[in-house]
């Protein structure tokens, strides 16, 4: 990577404060198979924090992706992580009966956290009365971005392209980041998968809240017939997935996010992590309304010194040169 790259970013994102991390934190969660459990981090000062709820991916808890949620943290914004049912924590199994109900499960532990987040406030020292309750973003890897891409108001088709099912959407989140999200289903996927995942089936139309797609240019799915182009699907088909970073070499860890030498990370790459944790910053600031400018500024910066890294295609820009 070249060298200027991350010092730009920087500029741009700003150095990081010291975080406090709690966990485990237990939320109400009636008729739930398990209690639900959250780690939540903040900065120690400051205050109109804003809120990240981060949905891991299958099999991960909420102790995963420490080197993005703590480094949004440090960021400034209040980063919650619950541990969903699908944890290797909880062994629940493709055949275990609360299986196929498990991704509504998921969705349902955001809303859980987004009605309780004044218990999640007291549950950290001096956090009370810090949080920005307007500004709220949600985020998730893998399976934890198709629960994000849910309550950004994916729904689900049937067989013949109808809507089925429940309206995740949720107004109080206004920004999402999907990192390595499922795509189109059907015909697309593996038997498998379509026998088993009756959820991967999204409509993107109804996503209408502004989001950024990150995918890896050699991510290849065992649950898709198609190659990595499969989880730039959200970009393409959602009005409100704005923006679209596709990292050069990554595949399905984006070089590491789950966490530093885990057995997942196929493609340990420490820089393209460090310029994904700074454009993904940039990108919460002014989708939130907190700056702007950051945004703009980032992806300006990746165009000038990290073309081989990736590259961003923006909505936006397209209709503005067009």
């Amino acid at each position: 990577m070249p060298t200027p790259l991350l010092p730009a970013l920087d500029a741009i994102v700003g150095a990081g404060t010291p975080v406090v991390s709690v966990a485990p934190v237990t939320l109400s969660a009636p008729g739930r198979p398990l209690p639900l459990v959250v780690r939540v981090s903040a900065p120690v000062s400051g205050g109109h924090l804003p809120v990240v709820v981060f949905s891991h991916g299958n099999g991960w808890n909420l102790d995963g992706y420490a080197p993005l949620t703590a480094f949004w943290a440090s960021r400034g914004f209040v980063v919650v992580q619950p541990t969903h049912l699908d944890s290797r924590r909880n062994a629940f199994g493709f055949d275990h009966p609360v299986f196929p109900r498990i991704w509504t499960e998921r969705v349902a532990d955001v809303t859980r956290i987004l009605d309780q987040l004044d218990v999640i406030e007291a549950a950290v020292p001096g956090l009370t009365g810090r949080t920005d309750r307007s500004r709220i973003a949600v985020a998730g890897h893998s399976w934890g971005a198709q629960t994000a891409q849910s309550l950004l108001g994916a729904r689900i088709v049937d067989e013949s392209g109808h809507l089925t099912g429940a309206d995740f959407a949720d107004d109080r989140i206004s920004a999402g980041i999907l990192l390595a999200a499922t795509g189109i289903g059907g015909d697309d996927l593996h038997p498998f998968a379509q026998a088993n995942f009756p959820f991967m089936r999204p409509s993107f139309r109804e996503l209408t809240t502004p989001a950024l797609v990150v995918a890896g240019d050699r991510d290849q799915s065992k649950m898709s017939r198609r190659g990595p182009d499969w989880f730039t699907d959200v970009y393409e088909y959602s009005p409100g997935a704005t923006d679209l970073l596709t990292l050069f070499g990554a595949e399905h860890s984006l070089g590491g996010i789950v966490g530093y030498e885990v057995a997942e990370t196929t493609d340990e790459d420490p820089d393209r992590v460090a310029a994904l944790q700074r454009l993904s910053v940039a990108y919460l600031r002014t989708a939130l309304q907190i700056d702007e400018s950051s945004w703009s500024l980032a992806r300006n910066a990746f165009s000038i010194s990290g073309d081989d890294m990736g590259v961003i295609i923006s909505k936006e820009h397209a209709e503005s040169i067009s």
